[in-house]
C-alpha cells in the first residue's frame, strides 16, 4: 500500500522510524481481530472469519534476566529504610503483580492466619485515571500464605501508616489501601516504577522491569525445588504451561545442577561384583541408580 502513494510513508509522521511492531504484538493483534471477527459470525453479520486464513509466526517469549538470591538481597538491603519496604519485600517473596500490589487493601490481609487474598488490581487508565480493576484472569484471583517475614513487615508498616495518617490530620486520603503515598492516596503505577529503578541503581543492580521481580519469584522458587503446580498457585496463572513456558527454561544453572547430579548418580556407586552360582539362578544386576 505504501509502495502505490504519490509520497510513501509509514505513519502520520511522515518520516521512518524504522520501528517495527513485534512478533509478540502482532500475535495479540491478530488473536484480537480473530475474536471479533468470530464473534461477527456468531451474530450472522458477516459470513466468515477471514482472519483464519492468516497464519502468524509463533512469538518466541521474552528474555529476562532475573535477580540471583544474592541480588534480591542487594536490593532489599537497599530498600530497608523506606517506606515502601514491605510492598518490595512482598513482590520478591509472592510474586504479585505491580496492579495486584498497589490494589490490595488491608479488609485482603489476615495477619493472624497469614494470608492475603488477591481479588483486584489498580491501574491508570486513559478515561478514568487510577482505577481499581478485577484481576487479570479468574486464576488471577487467589489466596496465598504470607511468610514471617512479610508478616512482621506489613505489621510495621501499619503501625507506619498510622503514624502518617495522624500526622497528616484532615488531609489524609483513606481508600483501605495498603500500599499509599504519605498522604494515603493511591499509588500510580508510574511512580512506583521511578522509586523501583531508582533502589537499583543504589543497590548497583542492573535495570530490569518491575515485572522481572516476579520472575526472579518464580525463578528462585524453581532453584528451590518447588514444584511448578505450587509455583502456578501462587502466581496467579491459568495453566501450568504458562508457568512451564515462561520460566522452566530461564536458569542455565539448574539445567547443570540436573546433570552433575545424574553424573554423580551414574559413577558414584560401583556394580555389584559377579557372584558365581551353579547355573540354576540368573546372574545378579547391577546396583540399582537412585
Amino acid at each position: 500500500m505504501d509502495a502505490r502513494r504519490d509520497e510513501p510513508r509509514c505513519c502520520a509522521a511522515g518520516r521512518c522510524c524504522r520501528k517495527v511492531l513485534s512478533p509478540l504484538t502482532l500475535t495479540y493483534i491478530h488473536s484480537v481481530l480473530k475474536s471479533a471477527l468470530e464473534h461477527a459470525v456468531r451474530e450472522e453479520e458477516i459470513p466468515r472469519n477471514v482472519a483464519r486464513n492468516v497464519r502468524t509466526g509463533t512469538p518466541r517469549p521474552r528474555r529476562f534476566e532475573p535477580l540471583t538470591a544474592d541480588e534480591a538481597r542487594q536490593f532489599l538491603a537497599a530498600t530497608q529504610d523506606h517506606r515502601l519496604h514491605a510492598l518490595f519485600e512482598l513482590a520478591l517473596h509472592t510474586g504479585l503483580r505491580k496492579g495486584e500490589l498497589l490494589g490490595l487493601r488491608w479488609e485482603d490481609l489476615d495477619l493472624d492466619a497469614g494470608t492475603a487474598t488477591i481479588r483486584r488490581t489498580l491501574q491508570r487508565t486513559g478515561t478514568g485515571g487510577l482505577t481499581t480493576l478485577p484481576t487479570k484472569t479468574r486464576a488471577s484471583e487467589r489466596r496465598i500464605a504470607l511468610p514471617t517475614r512479610c508478616l512482621q513487615s506489613l505489621k510495621r508498616h501499619h503501625e507506619q501508616q498510622q503514624r502518617e495518617s495522624e500526622a497528616a490530620g484532615t488531609a489524609w486520603q483513606y481508600n483501605g489501601h495498603v500500599f499509599t503515598t504519605a498522604q494515603g492516596g493511591a499509588i500510580d503505577p508510574t511512580n512506583l516504577t521511578r522509586t523501583f529503578l531508582t533502589f537499583l541503581r543504589k543497590a548497583g543492580l542492573r535495570r530490569i522491569r518491575f515485572h522481572d521481580l516476579r520472575n526472579s519469584t518464580a525463578t528462585l522458587l524453581l532453584e528451590q525445588g518447588v514444584e511448578l503446580v505450587v509455583i502456578k498457585e501462587l502466581l496467579g496463572h491459568a495453566h501450568i504451561g504458562v508457568t512451564a513456558t515462561v520460566y522452566a527454561h530461564v536458569r542455565l544453572r539448574l539445567q547443570r545442577d540436573a546433570i552433575d547430579a545424574l553424573g554423580t548418580a551414574l559413577v558414584g556407586r560401583e556394580t555389584t561384583k559377579t557372584v558365581s552360582s551353579d547355573g540354576d539362578e540368573p546372574p545378579p544386576c547391577a546396583t540399582r541408580v537412585q
